[in-house]
């Protein structure tokens, strides 16, 4: 599959980023008009029975009440057995499964590829739904076999009402903006905002909807994994002071001075640049799932580097980013750091052009791979991400 660099049609990259990014939704008709699915509707059911796939099946009426909600790994007779309409199958991070499928990110290069999550596929018979719901963060939905109606509603906080007679989170007032009811045809895109309401129901029985996430941490993430990360940092003798205690009005009042003192130390402690970078980093590339690298059963060293490129022409792809590995670096005056699925390691800025090219194409050809040997340092993290399971090499 290629994507097509022109997935926002006639909108400019700037444009979409001024006017649309989480700010409201964008319709796009025929944005990838060649779009044909790599996988079938019986391979993506055929991946919800895998153990270690994330996938959920959403009955509007289930056995057991209304928008019921089944976790998967499935077994084939209970998938036989599903009614001919009002249900979804949804099947988590596809495109960490099958390359061809997260070839489609490269078609979003203008947004920070460390902002993507995933790839989730999902399937539905006529009326399938998941019901009105909103969500976190930003998502495309790309309209790859089949029909489906969407309506937008009202943009929702954590006080907006959910239904509590299902696991799902459904709204209980959806309020349909009647401009923004759409039915999506094959190729047609459509962004939406975080916390944006939105209902996607199925129209034929072959509908298959491609969303791609975007990865949103919250406050309360980010607040405790920078300050777990900081904590580990700091010294025993960074305490509370009050060296400027002044006769209080009541024994047992905490008064403004005292909040004032406690703000301080708190922005004190936090005033670490180069902490800071390297958790976020470290935080936005890790693996969605635990288990998801694969490192080699021996490590490897750099003769099996030097191995590599010894015959191989310049432009063949000899070392491949694992699917679903997130790759990021950050280039600043404290340090330069290089991510891979969670792990840091800093590196000269003479590297600074290898390290650009390496993390835009995901792949290292024998001319890039000759390049990192050059330096040992770059050579180490070459070894570094291959004994991780970050690189691998693919089957010729």
């Amino acid at each position: 599959m290629s994507a097509a660099i022109t997935i926002l049609g006639q909108i400019s990259r700037e444009d979409f980023l001024r006017d649309y990014w989480q700010k409201k939704p964008l319709l796009i008709r025929q944005a990838l008009p060649d779009f044909i699915p790599p996988l079938e509707i019986d391979e993506l059911a055929g991946l919800s029975l895998e153990e270690g796939v994330e996938s959920r099946i959403v009955m509007e009426q289930g056995p057991d009440g209304p928008w019921q909600l089944f976790d998967g790994p499935f077994e084939e007779d209970f998938l036989q057995a599903l009614p001919e309409h009002n249900w979804t199958l949804l099947v988590q991070a596809v495109d960490h499964l099958l390359p061809e499928v997260g070839d489609l990110i490269q078609a979003f290069d203008f947004l920070p590829r460390w902002r993507v999550d995933d790839i989730m596929i999902s399937y539905a018979p006529t009326g399938g739904s998941v019901g009105p719901h909103i969500d976190y963060y930003d998502v495309f939905l790309l309209q790859a076999s089949g029909q489906r109606r969407w309506q937008l509603g009202q943009f929702c906080d954590e006080n907006t009402e959910l239904r509590q007679d299902t696991r799902l989170k459904i709204l209980t007032d959806f309020q349909a903006h009647p401009e923004m009811d759409w039915v999506l045809e094959p190729g047609d895109l459509l962004y939406l905002p975080p916390q944006l309401a939105h209902w996607g129901t199925s129209l034929s029985q072959d509908c298959t909807t491609w969303s791609v996430g975007f990865r949103a941490l919250s406050a309360e993430e980010i607040l405790c994994g920078a300050a777990d990360f900081i904590g580990e940092r700091l010294k025993e003798d960074q305490r509370y002071s009050d060296a400027d205690l002044t006769l209080p009005r009541h024994v047992a009042e905490i008064d403004d001075a005292a909040l004032l003192r406690l703000k301080t130390l708190l922005a004190q402690t936090l005033e670490q640049p180069a902490a800071l970078s390297e958790w976020f980093g470290r935080a936005m590339t890790q693996t969605k799932y635990p288990d998801q690298l694969l490192p080699p059963e021996h490590p490897w060293q750099q003769e099996q580097l030097e191995a590599l490129v010894r015959f191989a022409s310049a432009q063949q792809p000899l070392l491949c980013l694992a699917e679903g590995s997130r790759l990021a670096f950050r280039a600043s005056q404290e340090s330069s750091w290089l991510f891979a699925d969670g792990e840091a390691w800093s590196y000269p800025v003479e590297l600074q052009p290898w390290v650009e090219d390496f993390t835009q194409a995901q792949r290292l050809t024998a001319a890039s791979l000759q390049k990192a040997l050059a330096h040992p340092v770059s050579a180490q993290l070459v070894l570094q991400m291959i004994n991780q399971g970050s690189l691998y090499t693919p089957e010729v």
